[in-house]
């Protein structure tokens, strides 16, 4: 068993950088592919960026060069590190643990946080 939680959403301007932490707890934390979700009101909650175990990482084509996914395995945690923000990036934040191998879809993932809103508005 997992458990995830986020923090460091709020409101920000076009343009702000903004970074989000996940902390998980649990022994194996360094078996688990991480990923980060978000979504929008009124949208399906879709794939952001990802980071293997071994610190491999995939990105959606929306956020490659702005975003950036990092672990570390000693404190348990997962960032996600945004600039150049934008108001289409507004949206709940998820994080989200799967075992070993890294995954684009949200199906795969079997642990969840609550998410964190990000907001993103002049």
């Amino acid at each position: 068993q997992v458990q995830l939680v986020e923090s460091g959403g709020g409101l920000v301007q076009p343009g702000d950088s903004l970074g989000l932490s996940c902390a998980a707890s649990g022994r194996t934390f360094g078996n688990y592919a991480m990923g980060w979700f978000r979504q929008a009101p009124g949208k399906e909650r879709e794939f952001v960026a990802a980071i293997s175990w071994s610190g491999g990482t995939s990105y959606a084509d929306s956020v490659k060069g702005r975003f950036t996914i990092s672990r570390d395995n000693a404190k348990n945690t997962v960032y996600l590190q945004m600039h150049s923000l934008q108001p289409e990036d507004t949206a709940v934040y998820y994080c989200a643990a799967r075992w070993l191998l890294v995954g684009l879809r949200k199906d795969q993932y079997d642990y969840w946080g609550q998410g964190t809103q990000v907001t993103v508005s002049s």
